[in-house]
């Protein structure tokens, strides 16, 4: 048998593991007085719902799970390998609460504030802040278009950074709306079927540049002029907040006002929380095709990735149950926050005492009886008492128990 975990799994170590229940109880702590309720979905979900989603490029990362005994024994009759599938392990957490709020929406407080903390799955390349299972942690609003949502959303993972030591990284949240993206590929003159084409594209800026971003639409659009205009655009526009209001005199389109008037609401509002800076990114895109209206994403200066980011996804809910119901939501990528805190030596202050005791062979039954007392006693104090048979390399054993911050008990 194998040892190792599969390729881009890992194990997880005491140590990390200590770090991983300390994050977890600050989300929840700080979440929770936010008046976010946690909830529960499984990992497995229909097909359907995962391929119906609009997940873009993470569709085609997604776990698949064949269907069982003689369900699986019929559908190999087929040619067609979707046959054999019926469900599969959830890319991200937006699409399961999606389900759950509308199987579930009769017993739920409306509009309801979700706070969900688990696993989920991508079949994509291993590599660092990079893994083929990893935490998320969600908070969502369904049921409220105000884009007061949006505001709270972002106050609430601001105060979390604040209170897990995270500013002094200076993470900052970019924000952007995607009908604002639609109003400009409209205005630079593109067809509107190449939208879900431009914004895959876009995404990829912050790894390959505007030059190779227009490159790709060259090759995907036959219409340099369009290209060129929004090229220009882009360099026109940068991302301070003054500029969103030479946006709008640029794309003269009233419909569009009223989004960048909350932009600037939004961003002026959580600023003055004195948390995570909000600043406008012209070409913020998110890398889902499910995201309706404003979106955004939480970077640091440190590293290229995002450690977190979400969005409003308003016509979700509508796939499951055909009501036009408004949601919005923000996840943090647990797993990315944890290898920081590793990566600076991050360790948990642990108030409770630890102590080891270590038993001999040849000690006599009372003495042993003794020491099991005294253990049960501090344990009925709060303290942690780890208790084991000496080594034969006692010394060693009690090394590796002291770097761990254990005590000795006679």
């Amino acid at each position: 048998m194998l040892k190792t975990p599969v390729n881009g799994m890992k194990d997880i170590l005491p140590k990390e593991m200590e770090i991983r229940q300390y994050l977890l109880k600050k989300i929840r702590e700080v979440y929770i007085r936010f008046g976010f309720t946690e909830i529960q979905t499984p990992h497995i979900e229909h097909i359907e719902n995962l391929l119906g989603s609009k997940g873009w490029d993470n569709e085609k990362l997604i776990f698949k799970i064949l269907k069982r005994g003689e369900k699986l024994e019929e559908a190999k009759k087929s040619s067609d390998f979707n046959d054999i599938i019926d469900s599969g392990l959830r890319y991200d957490l937006t699409v399961p609460l999606s389900r759950y709020f509308s199987n579930n929406k009769k017993n739920l407080v409306f509009p309801f504030r979700a706070l969900q903390v688990g696993s989920v799955f991508r079949a994509d390349r291993p590599q660092k802040f990079r893994f083929r299972e990893f935490t998320q942690c969600d908070i969502d609003i369904i049921g409220d278009k105000n884009y007061y949502s949006e505001i709270d959303l972002l106050v609430a993972t601001g105060s979390l950074l604040n209170e897990i030591d995270f500013l002094k990284y200076n993470p900052k949240i970019e924000i952007n709306d995607r009908r604002l993206l639609k109003s400009i590929q409209k205005y630079c003159g593109f067809d509107e079927k190449y939208f879900d084409d431009i914004c895959i594209v876009l995404d990829k800026i912050d790894k390959i540049g505007l030059e190779k971003v227009i490159e790709e639409l060259k090759n995907i659009i036959n219409d340099n002029s369009a290209i060129e205009k929004f090229r220009n655009l882009i360099l026109k526009i940068d991302n301070s907040t003054e500029k969103l209001e030479t946006l709008k005199n640029e794309l003269n389109d009233d419909n569009i006002n009223n989004i960048i008037d909350n932009l600037i609401y939004i961003i002026n509002i959580v600023n003055k929380e004195n948390l995570v800076n909000v600043e406008f990114n012209i070409t913020l895109v998110r890398g889902m095709g499910y995201y309706t209206g404003t979106i955004f994403e939480i970077k640091l200066e440190s590293i290229s990735s995002s450690i977190g980011g979400g969005g409003r996804y308003d016509n979700m809910i509508s796939n499951f149950s055909n009501e036009d119901i408004p949601a919005v939501g923000i996840s943090l990528g647990f797993e990315r926050l944890i290898t920081i805190l590793i990566d600076n030596n991050f360790s948990v202050d642990n108030m409770k005492k630890k102590f080891a005791m270590l038993i001999d062979y040849n000690d006599d039954i009372n003495v042993i009886e003794e020491k099991y007392k005294r253990a049960l006693e501090k344990r009925k104090n709060g303290d942690i008492v780890y208790i084991a048979t000496k080594a034969k390399n006692v010394r060693f054993q009690k090394e590796v128990l002291s770097n761990n911050n254990y005590e000795f008990l006679d």
